[in-house]
């Protein structure tokens, strides 16, 4: 064994599995209360056009992108004009994908010569990778080519994980200016989030990845043959340049299908411990450049305050329920299931984390987790992934509770509800209800109207409350736009590639547009200054409201499913009945 590897054998392991966990957990904590305010101020550097350490590196880049494309970084757009830019940039981006996933066959970087993807399939691939979603039914080591993991998923990683920065970027303009008509450039927007945050970052990920030991190549797969005799397939390609851009972005989309769990994805304690970071970094820091654009870091910090109580509390409750006592199997600590080179509770800290964000990926499997342990990566879901929430997406659907918090409050003292000097009116919460509400009805409509066709039901590997949380799991996640598999569901069939394709563009839209919206309604509206009756929204008061507020909408939206799905299950555990 190498020395670096024993070095983190010692470091994430410690002396028992609960050490290694309060070790990594702690670094973890450390590190993005150093590191996510810092970089916040730089993100918030590189969204206002100011000059970065990494200008003379990456900044003929910056003018190239705009030269070749014709682009006017200066020209400002209505909020109208800048959604149907977006609207339209990404329809090309979704038709340049479909295709080229039905072409693959006749197209080059095929070393396996796979064959095109069937329409359905192609369908639901596209809609989960140009939604950040990265839902995957499929197998990607024996179904996509080369050229399609990195022409076609790769790419949108990065263009998806951009356009949600750019619909928070808007939203930020909006709160910002006074009696403005415009929320930016769109162009511009999306060009400097690729050029000097994800594109530097991926690039340095990348080549730690290959350094741990995770694949990149062009070379075909290998074939070997084991100790038994047997033939044994070993699976190549460009793996850590997607690896690395799939954590960072908040995408979560596999280059094999074991995701995560696979040791050329994930080779080591590092790279664990690596990807497990960056899934949060980039969503943690854009909480500070929040505050840092509206002029409040202090707000940040609070905002910030309650994303991390909300996941320390999700990660109490899965550890607790996956150390006790199971009377069906007869232990407390069941390792079915879950990443063995890093234990129960490193396995059950990523799958807490990955729904906390809208990430996705996994390094085990969530229907192997104990009932509540199940029950809470749901629920970090169908809160609105807002806890840290994916790349510019998750920030946005935190202000929209923020802006509901602020209106009930206003509602309560008797004034009306005023968000750092802009009045918060019937416009914006109309927009709001529609971003806080309509992804819950997705997710129970969607879930119902399967639950009672055949021709869904067949797809799941177990009736009972365990069949019904795989299938609202699937409509959570793809909704949610987290591409998290529960496992168990057999997917990769033309209805749910259909339906959840519709699912992840509809559930994208209920976030994107309406902070479009609210962006542009609030821009035009002059500033008022505080007065006595004003609510702050810099108060350890507002930061409990906003707290019970988030909890109160998926309570009271989401609990009859979870009772009827992970809770039953919990329970009949507990009285020591076998699942049907």
């Amino acid at each position: 064994m190498h020395n670096r590897s024993l070095i983190a054998t010692f470091f994430f392991s410690g002396r028992s599995p609960e050490g290694g966990l309060i070790t990594e957990l702690s670094l973890v904590i450390i590190l993005l209360l150093i590191l996510a305010p810092l970089a916040g101020t730089y993100i918030a550097r590189v969204i206002q056009g100011e000059r970065t350490m990494l200008h003379p590196l990456f900044g003929w880049l910056e003018r190239l992108c705009y030269k070749v494309s014709g682009i006017d970084s200066q020209q400002e757009m209505p909020w109208q004009t800048y959604t149907k830019t977006l609207v339209i940039f990404n329809v090309i981006g979704f038709i340049a994908l479909f295709l080229l996933l039905l072409l693959q066959g006749v197209l080059p970087l095929n070393p396996q010569n796979f064959a095109g993807v069937s329409w359905p399939l192609a369908f639901n691939i596209t809609s989960s990778f140009t939604t950040n979603t990265n839902w995957q039914s499929y197998t990607p080591e024996s179904t996509l080519s080369y050229l399609s993991q990195m022409l076609g998923l790769a790419v949108q990683n990065f263009l998806s994980a951009a356009t949600g920065g750019c619909a928070l970027i808007a939203l930020i303009r909006g709160l910002t200016r006074k009696t403005c008509a415009t929320i930016g450039n769109f162009w511009t927007d999306l060009v400097r989030q690729i050029v000097y945050l994800l594109l530097p970052l991926s690039i340095i990920m990348a080549l730690f990845l290959v350094y741990t030991g995770s694949v990149q190549s062009f070379s075909p797969y290998v074939e070997v043959e084991t100790m038994e005799g047997a033939k044994q397939t070993i699976p190549l390609g460009p793996c850590a340049s997607q690896v690395a851009i799939k954590q960072l972005g908040t995408n979560g989309g596999g280059f094999f299908g074991a995701n995560s769990a696979h040791p050329y994805e994930n080779p080591s304690s590092w790279s664990n411990f690596l990807e497990h970071f960056a899934i949060l970094f980039i969503p943690a820091a854009l909480v500070f450049t929040y505050g840092h654009m509206i002029g409040s870091n202090k707000h940040g910090w609070l905002l910030f305050g309650v994303m991390m109580v909300v996941w320390l509390i999700g990660l109490g409750i899965s550890f607790y329920s996956e150390h006790t006592y199971n009377p069906i199997l007869g232990t407390n600590s069941v390792l079915e299931g879950k990443e063995t080179r890093c234990g129960i509770k490193e396995s059950t800290l990523w799958t807490v984390s990955t729904t906390c964000t809208a990430n996705g990926s996994n390094n085990a499997m969530i229907s192997s987790l104990s009932p509540l342990a199940e029950a809470i990566p749901m629920l970090n879901i169908m809160l609105g992934e807002l806890i840290f929430g994916g790349v510019g997406v998750g920030m946005c659907s935190m202000i929209m509770f923020v802006l509901l918090t602020i209106f009930l409050a206003g509602l309560m003292i008797g004034r009306t509800p005023e968000y750092f000097g802009k009045k918060i009116e019937k416009a914006e919460m109309r927009w709001v209800a529609i971003a806080v509400l309509l992804p819950g009805v997705l997710i129970l409509i969607g879930s119902g109207i399967s639950a009672i066709l055949p021709i869904a039901t067949s797809s799941l590997s177990t009736s009972g409350p365990h069949g019904l949380s795989e299938l609202v799991y699937a409509f959570t996640s793809c909704t949610g736009n987290n591409g998290s598999g529960f496992g168990g569901i057999s997917a990769n069939t033309n209805y749910f590639n259909i339906i959840l394709g519709f699912i992840m563009l509809l559930g994208r839209a209920t976030v994107i547009f309406p902070s479009l919206a609210v962006a542009g309604l609030l821009a035009q509206k002059k500033t008022i200054p505080p007065s006595s009756g004003t609510f702050s929204a810099d108060t350890l008061l507002f930061s409990v409201l906003l707290f019970f507020t988030i909890l109160l909408i998926g309570a009271l939206s989401f609990s009859p499913v979870q009772i009827l799905g992970p809770i039953v299950e919990h329970l009949l555990m507990k009285l020591n009945h076998g699942m049907p």
